[in-house]
């Protein structure tokens, strides 16, 4: 559950992004996970999806390894976008905090290695697409 306000935009990074809608200081949590409001899905559950449902749910889930599940957020967190050198967001899959201030109108930006290092090889990327 997205804890700030926020919107989603155009972003320079990934088409389309997650900005702060007001100043948020360094510390700040910014979301944290809610199995009552995120969803949760196991790997056999998602393998059952269509192919085209499974696309789209991957690009937007992250799996987390102490469920053991891919976890879907109900709301626009959905749209953080990947940043390994800079990223203003510390992510885990429990919770967000910001890590430093940030402005009003910045791109939320998180490092997708640190809570789930396998994000892209699941997907059939390459680091490199993203980074």
């Amino acid at each position: 559950m997205i804890l700030i306000k926020t919107k989603i935009g155009p972003s320079k990074k990934h088409k389309l992004g997650l900005f702060a809608d007001q100043f948020v200081p360094k510390g700040t949590k910014t979301w944290m996970y809610v199995p009552e409001f995120d969803t949760a899905y196991s790997p056999e559950q998602v393998e059952r999806m269509s192919e085209p449902a499974k696309e789209q749910f991957l690009h937007y889930a992250f799996f987390d390894k102490e469920q053991d599940k891919y976890v879907l957020c109900f709301d626009d967190q959905r749209f953080i976008n990947h940043c390994h050198r800079d990223p203003n967001i510390e992510s885990t899959p429990y919770f967000d905090v910001a890590l430093r201030d940030i402005n009003k109108g910045d791109e939320l930006l998180c490092d997708y290695f640190k809570f789930d290092p396998e994000y892209f090889p699941k997907r059939g990327l390459s680091k490199e697409q993203l980074l």
